[in-house]
């Protein structure tokens, strides 16, 4: 089964996609926003394109595990992305990705994009890994 994982922001979106077998994740190029009609067209674009069965969109909850202003404004967009695509959509907890994946990516070669993108791999792996269990 294939997923798409998206680090969901208000100024970029951060893109992993799972290999056939739902075991590996790799990023693709971070999208920058535009406005809402863009951005559903070009990520149902990478969906059909790659096959997708699944996208994770990223739940920026609280650290005590509570709703946030951004986890409601994430679950909105999951829902008009599922009903744009076609696809199910699931909202995933993000909390921490962001930081990790600026802790693992060099501070020379560290871009906002880089860092979207390193997120929504952390969050797609954490997805497949409880997917196994």
């Amino acid at each position: 089964m294939r997923v798409m994982a998206l680090d969901w922001g208000t100024r970029r979106i951060g893109i992993a996609v799972s290999d056939e077998l739902g075991i590996a994740a790799h990023g693709l190029p971070t999208l920058e926003r535009r406005n809402i009609q863009r951005d559903l067209d070009a990520l149902t674009g990478v969906i059909r394109d790659r096959g997708i069965e699944t996208v994770v969109v990223g739940n920026p909850l609280h650290l005590d595990g509570t709703e946030s202003t951004s986890s409601r404004h994430a679950s909105r967009f999951a829902r008009r992305l599922s009903k744009h695509a076609g696809v199910s959509v699931r909202l995933w907890d993000e909390r921490l990705t962001s930081w990790t994946a600026e802790e693992l990516i060099p501070a020379s070669s560290r871009d906002r994009g880089a860092t979207d993108r390193m997120a929504a791999i952390l969050l797609l792996e954490s997805y497949l890994a409880a997917s196994k269990a």
